[in-house]
């Protein structure tokens, strides 16, 4: 298939700097460089544009993705109470759909035949970008330079920018793999590959280390509605600057570091340590409201759809009707989610320790140790017979048996 115009996404990293020439090399193609703006901050983001061009781009498109991210993607995603493997927020997963959709409409939009990405042929990325791109744009050839070239090392790949006098700050010593994007940073790589190596100091960018957290305790108040976060301590704050601000008070706390060994799509184990202080917090506060709210199988079906949940986020199928169906359910129940939660952050701990909501479904009066007049003891000696009832059955043909 000839291919006439690409568009890749572009990070400015060591990888996508050698894709621009590599495929104007291989395929003879004009390249378009597309950058997704998902709050990995403003020092990635600084000169990205140049960048692009030096390295042989024809123009680069810079798209402020982070609104979206959250309102379409994070928000959803909370409210099925999704999380990987018991520790895993979702923040690299969770950005995929929006890059790749943004990608897909730039291409449509300038005509282009093709896109492309920098993913490893050993991870989970190249699966969700493909798998969006099959859904929203099948006639679209999907370029994946690392299933194709011949380099192997970061070493080799410098050499080639050398010969092709693309400028780089990359160097061969890169330690760690990182991600960045408003939700989380990950890390892989360097020491932490060896699952018995504790993490060093410079793994962690956000967040201190408890250690050097503060002695005093700090309250937050968060108010929700419908699941959605609207206020923090009484102030309306808006998606993005919500998140930016309860990743800044966490990280201050030493908030939200997890060290996992996780089952990849592809079939390895990798080792990764997140940083995802907002998250967590947000994610304990929504936790007790629920508690609050849902009664008993209502919540036990909010725990099945998150684990569906998380795993179809983590394999890369958001654009599937299974999402669409999983979230309209949990979407449902997420509509008696509103009130207020107020976290203590301590020392890398969040405990929750006020909750109250309109909708709440717990009694004082029933729930009380006092003496009350709304329950009648007696009538569980009726309850707990009936509910018993099998095994008592099952006892007696046991007896008459014997």
């Amino acid at each position: 298939m000839s291919i006439k115009k690409v568009v890749l996404a572009y990070s400015g990293g060591l990888d996508t700097s050698a894709i621009v020439p590599w495929l104007k090399d291989n395929y003879d193609c004009e390249v378009i460089a597309f950058v997704a703006n998902v709050g990995q901050g403003d020092e990635e983001l600084a000169g990205v544009e140049e960048k692009a061009i030096k390295s042989g781009a024809s123009s680069c498109y810079v798209v402020d993705l982070r609104e979206e991210l959250i309102k379409e993607v994070i928000y959803p995603t909370l409210k099925t109470g999704a999380v990987y493997e018991g520790q895993y927020l979702l923040g690299t997963s969770m950005a995929r759909p929006v890059i790749a959709r943004a990608q897909v409409e730039l291409a449509l939009k300038l005509g282009a035949d093709a896109l492309c990405h920098g993913c490893t042929g050993k991870g989970n990325d190249q699966v969700r970008f493909e798998g969006a791109f099959a859904a929203l744009a099948p006639q679209l050839k999907v370029i994946a330079p690392w299933r194709e070239w011949q380099f192997n090392s970061r070493q080799s790949l410098l050499n080639y920018l050398a010969e092709k006098n693309v400028p780089t700050t990359a160097s061969a010593t890169k330690i760690y793999s990182r991600d960045a994007n408003l939700w989380h940073i990950s890390h892989e790589g360097g020491e932490i590959e060896n699952p018995w190596n504790e993490p060093s100091d410079q793994i962690w960018m956000w967040t201190k280390s408890p250690e050097q957290a503060p002695d005093k305790a700090e309250h937050i108040q968060l108010s929700f509605e419908k699941g959605e976060l609207t206020k923090i301590n009484g102030e309306v704050v808006a998606p993005v600057k919500a998140i930016e601000m309860l990743n800044a008070i966490g990280s201050e706390h030493g908030v939200g570091r997890i060290d996992i060994v996780e089952n990849r799509l592809v079939g390895m184990k990798s080792r990764g340590c997140y940083e995802t202080p907002g998250g967590t917090i947000l994610v304990a506060a929504l936790r007790a409201l629920e508690s609050l709210v849902y009664d008993r199988t209502s919540l036990k079906y909010r725990e099945e759809v998150g684990l569906e949940f998380a795993q179809l986020v983590y394999d890369g199928r958001w654009f599937t009707p299974l999402k669409d169906a999983l979230l309209a359910a949990a979407t449902s129940l997420a509509d008696q989610l509103t009130g207020d939660i107020v976290v203590k952050l301590y020392k890398g701990n969040v405990t929750v320790t006020q909750r109250r909501s309109p909708n709440s479904l717990y009694s004082e009066a029933f729930a009380t140790f006092e003496g009350d007049e709304v329950y009648n003891q007696k009538d569980a000696a009726g309850f707990i017979r009936l509910y018993s009832l099998a095994s008592r059955i099952r006892a007696l043909h046991t007896k008459a048996g014997q």
